[in-house]
Formats: structure tokens, C-alpha cells, sequence
């Protein structure tokens, strides 16, 4: 059965482990909304299998599905991926479902977070989004994995953290007035520690430029290990990332951990810039909350890749830059087996490989 706990975490012995440790199954959702996704999904749901099949090869995979696209889904996914009927508002798993933690004694419980779909009624990008708050939940009860509310407005891809006690944040998402306006940064603080038993926050400024998420850590970082970080990097002077990743490689390179070690900083350069051309806007719905227009700038991040069971998704977004980032992954992951996934269709609904998974851990 899957107990509803009224405590918290930290008081019963869990914690969240980094995403480099172990991992039983990973979640993802259909992408079908056509206000988002072009052409009503179409091609990006060819590329959430081809994601799928190169994570399943190493990890069991679940996706999740609407009863309208049930039969569609499980056409197109191969027999080793498990599909599930769920409701959903959109496909961003990363954001909608538990942030697992476990304990010493091999036991695990999910931390089901409020969603209001990235700012709510302030800068929300769609409005009902009380299906994907029932995602977690869902998850943890189809797991029987024991779960707790936590009492903040929070998305998964708004945290980073190394299994040690560290999290990485960025004080323009969590910090949000859209997020927790009653909430000062050391009572976030407060809740981030008894809910995931982490020690430490690391805040930096802002995330990727244009990233309608209100700057997620994760399309601007990602952590390798324990004291050692990928940060998304620009060399040009005159694009607006170049100051961004200027000020979060000053704060990273001041900053210790929750173990009081210095951090080692591999910057990885962005792609493009990239712009949504033409012919995708035009496959698009229009809608009120999220820019879909041709010309509007992408938040392409190498650093949105998934690490799973020895194995990382990489985004491929950029002929002239993929190399690099594929180069870059095997030097700082020794032994570990990188696979690109041309993913420019999820970029094109606003986020990436990352965004659209969520691990379970194994205990």
C-alpha cells in the first residue's frame, strides 16, 4: 500500500540520492498537447521513442499515457516499455512527478510537490494543471512507495542535487513571485532540507536565457558527481547567455559544498543560438501562456541530458556542436556509454531530455 505521511523525510531517515546512483525505472508522459507540440505531436512523440528505446536498453522504462492516445502509444513503443493510462496535462515528467528519497535500510518514499504549471496565475504556462499534481501521487501509489505532500509549489528540474547534502538552485525560479511569494529564501531553504535532507543550497542567479520555466538549474547545469558540476557555457560577448554563465561560473567557483570541498566546474558551450523557424510555428495551436511564434529563441542546453544506470541521453541540437558535447560527457563520465537522441522537438516545447524523465531509485 502507499502510506500518505504527515511527517517529514529528514524526521524518518530519507534522503534524496543523486541521479548518478542506481535506478530502478524511469517515468516519462506522452506528448499529445497541440498548443505546445507541433502538428499535434506527431514528431515529437517519434522522438519520446526513440528517448524511450535508449533509455529501456539499461533501465526499465513506463510511460505514462492518456486514454485518447493509449493505442497510439503503445503501437509505437516497442513491448519493453511499459505504458500506463494517466491523465496529464502535458508530457514533462521531470516537473509533474516524485522527487524519490530513500533510506539506510533500503526502503523508498516519493516527495510530491504542488504544480501549478511553472507560475500559476501569474506566468503559469496553461491553465488547468490539476491533473499533472496528480501525477506524484500516482506514481508512489502505482510503486507502493510510501509518499508526502510537501507544503511548497516546486518542479523537479528546479533542483540539482549531488546525494550529499548539497542542492543547486537558481533564485530566479524558486525565488519566483510565482512560485512561493510568502516564503522568504531561508524558509525554502527550511522546507528543501526537512523534505529532502540536503544541508546546503547553492543559489545562482539565473537560468538558461529564455527559458520560460523561470530559469530551471537543470537546462544550465548538471551535477557529475559529489564536488563537480557541468555548467552550460557561451563565449560570445554580445549573446545575453554569455553574462549568465559568466555570473553562475563566479558564484559556482566561490561556493563549497555540503561537505566543504571546493567544486570542479567543466563548462560545456551551448548550441546555436537556436530559433524556432517558420515552418514549426506554424504546426502550432495558439495558446495564451507559452511563445511558440517563429523567431522566438530556443533554450538549447547540452546540459539537459539524462545519466542512467551507466548510461547518458544526450540532446542533439547543433551539427556544429554536438561532437563536442558527446567529447566532452565521455571525458568527465569515464565507463560510461553516451547516446545522442536527436532532440530538437522537445526543445521546440520548451524543454529536453532531462525534463521529459524522472528516476526511481533502486534500494
Amino acid at each position: 500500500m502507499s502510506i500518505s505521511y504527515t511527517t517529514t523525510p529528514k524526521e524518518d531517515g530519507f534522503r534524496m540520492p543523486g541521479e548518478h546512483d542506481a535506478h530502478k525505472e524511469i517515468w516519462m508522459a506522452w506528448p499529445e498537447r497541440s498548443d505546445n507540440w507541433r502538428l499535434g505531436g506527431k514528431p515529437a512523440q517519434q522522438v519520446f521513442v526513440n528517448v524511450a528505446k535508449a533509455i529501456a536498453e539499461v533501465t526499465p522504462v513506463t510511460m505514462a499515457v492518456t486514454a485518447a492516445q493509449y493505442d497510439n502509444a503503445r503501437t509505437m513503443l516497442p513491448e519493453n516499455i511499459r505504458v500506463i493510462e494517466m491523465a496529464t496535462d502535458d508530457s514533462w515528467m521531470r516537473d509533474i512527478a516524485p522527487s524519490y528519497v530513500v533510506n539506510d535500510k533500503g526502503e523508498r518514499r516519493g516527495v510530491d510537490w504542488e504544480f501549478n504549471a511553472w507560475g500559476g496565475l501569474v506566468d503559469g504556462l496553461y491553465f488547468p494543471w490539476n491533473r499533472d499534481d496528480q501525477v506524484a501521487r500516482k506514481i508512489c501509489e502505482i510503486h507502493r512507495d510510501g509518499h508526502y505532500r510537501a507544503p511548497i509549489v516546486l518542479e523537479g528540474g528546479s533542483i540539482h542535487v549531488d546525494g550529499e547534502g548539497t542542492l543547486y538552485t537558481t533564485e530566479e525560479c524558486l525565488l519566483h513571485e510565482s512560485r512561493n511569494p510568502d516564503l522568504s529564501r531561508e524558509e525554502i531553504e527550511k522546507v528543501l532540507g526537512d523534505y529532502l535532507n540536503i544541508e546546503k543550497v547553492i543559489w545562482i542567479p539565473r537560468g538558461l536565457y529564455n527559458d520560460e520555466t523561470n530559469g530551471h538549474v537543470d537546462n544550465l547545469i548538471h551535477v557529475v558527481r559529489p564536488g563537480e558540476v557541468i555548467l552550460s557555457w557561451c563565449d560570445d560577448e554580445n549573446d545575453p547567455q554569455y553574462e549568465i554563465s559568466q555570473e553562475a561560473y563566479k558564484i559556482l567557483s566561490e561556493a563549497t559544498d555540503a561537505r566543504g570541498r571546493k567544486l570542479k566546474i567543466h563548462k560545456m558551450q551551448i548550441p546555436g543560438p537556436l530559433y524556432i523557424r517558420e515552418d514549426e510555428a506554424g504546426g502550432i495551436d495558439a495558446c495564451d501562456g507559452m511563445e511558440r511564434a517563429a523567431g522566438e529563441r530556443l533554450a538549447g542546453s547540452y546540459a539537459n541530458f539524462l545519466i542512467t544506470n551507466k548510461r547518458i541521453i544526450l540532446p542533439l541540437l547543433d551539427p556544429a556542436c554536438d561532437d563536442a558535447a558527446k567529447a566532452l560527457l565521455e571525458d568527465v563520465y569515464p565507463g560510461y556509454e553516451v547516446v545522442g537522441v536527436d532532440a530538437r522537438e522537445i526543445l521546440l516545447g520548451g524543454g529536453n531530455i532531462h525534463c521529459i524523465t524522472q528516476q526511481v531509485p533502486a534500494v
